[in-house]
This record gives structure tokens, C-alpha cells and sequence, in this order.
């Protein structure tokens, strides 16, 4: 296999990241839906071309996208000034989503996406960093905890007649 490239995202990256955000959530998630309608109103609300469009030309969203041999197989974004009462900190940024299609986890685009954002968020003059993690993805978990996050909090999700618990987990930005 190829290896993988990683550029910022573009509104030209719109219907890539839609199409990656609806196949790559429905491979981590789709499992736990008894009523898959409430999956594809979920979509639609979240991973619409518009919804996407307009997430990306906000400044505070920040969006990557990872292609081999130019096809796209992963996205992220990190969200700006996103301030949790689980850090007491102004200088604070969302790790919002990494996704990888599963037939290419094992190339670790995961791990370079997100280092690619602590950087940004770093440069940026963030002090922390935070995400939510399904509190049953335990692959996810073991993935942000080798990375130097640590849970911080706990909270509730809801899609549809699903509710779902999730951790928040965090870790500082070093400064130079």
C-alpha cells in the first residue's frame, strides 16, 4: 500500500470529508443504532454537503484530509476556542474528530492527523487540548491515552431514542 499524504482542507474537500464523515462514523457507530433512521437523520443534520460547507469556512474550524494514491481515507478537525467546564483554561481548542476508514487504520494517518493538530493548536498559543471518546470505544481510548490524554470528565450524547456516554479527555499543548 501507498503511503498517505496529509493536507489542510478546502471547501474543493467538501464532498470528500461528507462522504468520509458518513462512511467512517457508520463503521465506528452504525452497530449501535436500533433505529436506523435516527442514524440517517444524524447524517443529514451532521454530514450534509451544506453542514459541511459552512463548518468549513467558520476561522475556528480547522480540517485535514488524508488521501492514498489521492483517495481520500481520513479527516479531522480541530475547533478553536472551544472552552469545557472540564478545563479551567481560556486557552483551550477541540480535537472535534478524527476519522479513518477502517481498511486503512493500520497506516496510523490517526496518529499523524492528530499530531498535526497538536502542533497547530500548539503554534496557535493553545494551552489544552480536549476531545469526548464513546465510553465503549476502548481502541479510541488506548489511542488518545498513548498520545497523553487523560479523562477529565464525563458527559451524555444523545442521537435519536440513543443515548450515548462519553469521556472527555484532555491533555496540555506544550509551550517553547
Amino acid at each position: 500500500m501507498s503511503a498517505f499524504e496529509i493536507k489542510s482542507a478546502t471547501l474543493h474537500d467538501v464532498v470528500a470529508i461528507a462522504l468520509l464523515g458518513r462512511v467512517t462514523f457508520n463503521e465506528t457507530f452504525g452497530h449501535l443504532f436500533r433505529d436506523k433512521n435516527d442514524l440517517l437523520r444524524y447524517h443529514e443534520r451532521t454530514y450534509s454537503i451544506d453542514k459541511i460547507e459552512q463548518s468549513l469556512q467558520k476561522p475556528d474550524n480547522l480540517f485535514w484530509i488524508a488521501t492514498v494514491d489521492r483517495l481520500p481515507v481520513a479527516y479531522a478537525k480541530l475547533k478553536l476556542h472551544s472552552p469545557t467546564p472540564f478545563i479551567a483554561n481560556e486557552h483551550v481548542c477541540q480535537l472535534q474528530k478524527i476519522y479513518v476508514l477502517r481498511d486503512f487504520l493500520s497506516m496510523k494517518i490517526g496518529y499523524e492527523l492528530q499530531h498535526q493538530m497538536i502542533d497547530k493548536a500548539a503554534a496557535l498559543g493553545f494551552e489544552h487540548i480536549w476531545l469526548s471518546v464513546l465510553n465503549s470505544n476502548l481502541r479510541a481510548i488506548r489511542f488518545y491515552e498513548r498520545n497523553s490524554f487523560g479523562k477529565v470528565g464525563e458527559h451524555k450524547f444523545q442521537i435519536g431514542i440513543e443515548a450515548f456516554d462519553f469521556h472527555a479527555m484532555a491533555r496540555p499543548l506544550n509551550q517553547d
